[in-house]
């Protein structure tokens, strides 16, 4: 049994859950999938907080495409921004589901974010969500301004999915000489598949099973696109010079092992890594804050590195 690694809220959330007989998301359809999770998805979050500024952006990509995007601003003032990609496995979540997490990292950091709202699969498969997220970087370094955000202060950040998706982009923005001051990665999707210790200890009964990642990932890319650097970022070449990287992880995680293996590589090349390993909860904990004082806790610590790096 692997369940004595949880700690007593951790394991009372997943218990009411089991309780409540939801639907496991890989037994949906996507429709189903995305309606089920955006239902239930602030549930355990804290109430969205009220910022100076909350604001519907569009991106352009080209002359006929563009990216909803939502801008979270706690002041008037010219501010750093995050630029944020949410989690769901390149197939659910959009800007309603991570709504309270952008307002509270807004707050909390004093930086602006501005959450994207990227095409998801299986509509659009692998690597349209990494284009569409090096779109959104190009586009806000280069026109912060407009925004009444400073170019010069920009972080990329995400969860999960999106971890991976603000990973990719940190290297692209290496390769493309844009500034960025540093890179969050919660709960990072980074391996090319499944084989580690923490899939095998975590992936049945700790809220993210390996069926329902393995279910994501065959929407989005296939077996061969796996092992392109741009899904699994711990395939890069090299990733020397990318930006500071604040990593938030679950211990009891199915993909905790991929978030260690990163941070081991860029420390490998001497980039800064602020590491932070959770104990006792499991993915997708940074939004249940209503119920965890390790989600704040995680929240406040992610702030407190990006005014560091924005100072």
């Amino acid at each position: 049994m692997t369940q004595h690694f949880l700690n007593p809220r951790m394991a009372g959330i997943l218990d009411r859950m089991r309780r409540a007989n939801r639907p496991a998301l890989h037994t949906l359809s996507v429709d189903q999938a995305r309606e089920f999770y955006a239902q239930g998805a602030e549930i355990l979050d804290l109430p969205r907080a009220v910022l100076a500024r909350v604001e519907a952006v569009s991106i352009p990509l080209s002359a006929a495409e563009a990216l909803p995007a939502r801008l979270y601003a706690p002041s008037e003032d010219i501010l750093p921004v995050m630029i944020y990609f949410h989690g769901g496995g390149f197939t659910i979540g959009g800007l309603e589901t991570h709504d309270s997490l952008c307002r509270q990292l807004a707050l909390r950091s004093g930086s602006a974010v501005l959450a994207v709202d990227y095409r998801l699969a299986p509509e659009h498969r692998f690597p349209q969500a990494v284009l569409d997220a090096w779109g959104a970087v190009d586009w806000v370094v280069h026109h912060a301004g407009a925004l009444g955000l400073d170019s010069q202060r920009v972080v990329v950040a995400g969860d999960s999915a999106g971890a991976a998706l603000a990973s990719v982009s940190a290297l692209h923005a290496r390769d493309q000489g844009w500034p960025l001051r540093g890179q969050v990665l919660i709960t990072p999707h980074a391996a090319p598949d499944g084989n580690t210790a923490s899939r095998r200890l975590f992936g049945d009964g700790f809220l993210l099973d390996s069926v329902t990642i393995e279910w994501f990932f065959s929407h989005y890319a296939t077996p061969h696109q796996r092992h392109d650097w741009r899904f699994a970022p711990l395939l890069a070449d090299d990733l020397e010079g990318v930006a500071p990287a604040c990593l938030v992880l679950a211990e009891c995680d199915p993909l905790v092992d991929e978030g260690l293996a990163y941070a081991d590589r860029l420390r490998a090349t001497r980039v800064a890594v602020d590491l932070e390993l959770v104990r006792g909860v499991t993915h997708e904990f940074i939004k249940m804050g209503r119920v965890l004082p390790q989600a704040i806790a995680a929240q406040q610590h992610i702030a407190e590195v990006v005014k560091r790096w924005c100072a």
